[in-house]
């Protein structure tokens, strides 16, 4: 390093300064003219107590020499004034405002304001800052202190409960805060702290980290890890700053984001930027804002989110839910939609609120609020509220339910639907059902009845069930496929069996009025059982159509329902009847 000239040095110009002037006179004034040798020159090596002047400390341009045991200078005429240095031995102190600095010995390089460091070096500032370290190397003019560590050792900076080691330390005395660049750890009573780069501000407490930074927690219950490339951090708060793609894992589920803030005290994430939560049930949450606390398993997300059930196959997705994984329970609204797919069509409902939860005896249960719509290839249908349940695979639809299935629709006042094995096995209309078919221009096949069961195999009818009240308007068709006349039937009870979608029998009992009207001298109305009513025009058409509510489905909605809603009836009827 380069320094200046000594205050013994300059001591010693301006006595030499003085001899060549008045030395001469007085020997030609005191002596015969002969030869008088000259006074040795001082020894500039000689050891002397150094004179600390009383100056002000708070130069912030300035380092101070506090104190030396033992100081010597020899002057170097071949190096620049700046390149000189003073030699302290014994207890050396320098001093930079409050920043107190210690070592064994040191080069002081005086008109540079800089000094080497060497053996026990020590800084200190207050009773709260320690830097420990083997060498030091300070510079004035950028007032930057580099701390060394011989092999085997580390530098090491303690703040009170914060520990930073690494090998090579960089001190900013201006700015007060330190940092390094060849790798160190950071490790305070909640967390430690690795990266190849870090930096740390002891005023503030803020720690910023780059290039494969790693986080875990010292608490041996915690199992919290972090991992990225990029980290701001707090020790006093312990809360971590993400600003860069950050995986954060533990036993209570991961968590992907690169933008936000994670508590490491109490678990809980404000995150930005389409995070993703992967909670301990191995579900996922997903949301363009979320919040999220670990402990309690619960989690918020905002704009765009979507929640996946990996082991049901199914996910909600809206303009914002709510998830609390220790209860399995979700509310989602605003462009609230239902996927199943756990089959390669997949099902999508929605309705204006989706609430899904677990019952005590493990039982999930999904319901849909209001103005509900959902498609699947196969099944289609609207209702004003939804229920579906996971233990007996039934959905059961309220108030104005409509089930469509290729030229088919089904109303009713209620309609249970229940899956086997992601396909419709069967469904009931346990209050009032209506079915009708159409097959050509004005023609609909149409029964109705008070209480009404419909199996399927696949997505083709296989066997139906109607009793209370049966009405049927039948089409038969000609041998020249066409249609000219209808048979209408009334009976207490009918049952009937179908083969790929046709009649291959059919049982009313006990017993039946039935009429054969030639359509040519029927009337239009009368083609029609009285509370048919063809829904085609509110009828989903496509996963996205889910979202289209039309106004004469809201009409419908608020309407009375087609008969008046009483409770079920007893399945010991049901006993009776085949299963399929």
């Amino acid at each position: 390093m380069r320094g200046s000239v000594s205050r013994r040095g300059m001591f010693y110009s301006a006595l030499v300064a003085v001899a060549a002037v008045c030395l001469p006179a007085w020997i030609a004034a005191s002596m015969p003219a002969a030869v008088v040798p000259l006074p040795p020159e001082p020894d500039s090596s000689r050891v002397i107590v150094p004179q600390i002047p009383g100056a002000n400390r708070y130069q912030d341009d300035k380092v101070f020499l506090e104190h030396a045991d033992v100081w010597s200078y020899d002057e170097q005429p071949d190096l620049d004034p700046e390149d000189q240095y003073q030699v302290l031995t014994g207890n050396v102190v320098f001093r930079k405002n409050d920043m107190y600095m210690y070592c064994d010995s040191a080069h002081f390089y005086e008109m540079a304001n800089s000094f080497d460091a060497f053996g026990n070096v020590r800084m200190e500032q207050g009773d709260t800052l320690f830097v420990y370290a083997d060498d030091l190397e300070y510079e004035g003019a950028t007032e930057l202190a580099v701390l060394y560590a011989d092999p085997g050792n580390k530098v090491r900076l303690i703040n009170r409960d914060v520990m930073l080691r690494t090998d090579v330390f960089n001190y900013d005395l201006a700015a007060n805060v330190g940092y390094y660049q060849v790798g160190g750890v950071l490790t305070d009573r909640q967390n430690e702290l690795t990266s190849l780069d870090g930096e740390y501000h002891p005023d503030t407490k803020y720690a910023y980290f780059s290039r494969n930074v790693r986080l875990k927690s010292l608490n041996g219950s915690d199992t919290l890890r972090m991992a990225t490339d990029s980290l701001e951090y707090n020790t006093d708060t312990h809360i971590a700053e993400l600003v860069a793609p950050t995986v954060i894992t533990s036993a209570d589920g991961d968590i992907l984001s690169s933008s936000g803030k994670y508590n490491t005290d109490n678990g809980i994430a404000d995150l930005y930027k389409r995070s993703l939560v992967v909670t301990r049930r191995g579900n996922t949450l997903t949301g363009d804002t979320l919040f999220y606390d670990r402990d309690r398993g619960v989690g918020e997300a905002f704009g765009n989110m979507v929640l996946t059930d990996s082991a049901r196959k199914s996910s909600i997705s809206g303009d914002y839910g709510f998830y609390n994984d220790l209860t399995d329970s979700a509310f989602v609204t605003g462009r609230a939609l239902v996927k199943e797919y756990s089959r390669a069509d997949t099902l999508y409902m929605h309705g204006d609120t989706v609430f899904a939860y677990m019952e005590p005896d493990s039982t999930h249960i999904t319901n849909l609020y209001h103005r509900v719509r959902f498609y699947r290839r196969d099944l289609q249908g609207v209702c004003d509220s939804l229920s579906a349940s996971d233990r007996d695979s039934l959905m059961k639809m309220f108030h104005h339910p409509v089930v469509w299935s290729d030229n088919r629709q089904v109303f009713g006042n209620v309609i249970h639907v229940h899956i086997n094995d992601s396909t419709v096995d069967w469904a009931r209309l346990p209050q009032f059902g209506f079915m009708a078919e159409h097959i050509d221009e004005d023609c609909y096949q149409q029964m109705s009845g008070d209480d009404m069961t419909v199996w399927f195999n696949d997505s083709t009818v296989r066997r139906l069930f109607v009793e209370g009240t049966v009405q049927l308007i039948m089409f038969p068709m000609e041998a020249d496929s066409t249609y000219n006349k209808y048979s209408y039937v009334e009976s207490s009870e009918m049952d009937a069996y179908f083969l790929n979608n046709d009649i291959e029998s059919v049982h009313f009992r006990p017993a039946t009025t039935a009429r054969v009207v030639p359509l040519y001298l029927a009337k239009k109305n009368s083609y029609f059982l009285p509370k048919f009513f063809w829904y085609e025009s509110i009828r989903p058409t496509s996963p996205e159509d889910v979202f289209i509510v039309p106004a004469a489905m809201d009409e419908l909605m608020h309407s009375a329902p087609p008969m008046p809603e009483t409770a079920p009836k007893k399945e010991v009827k049901r006993k009776v009847l085949p299963t399929y």
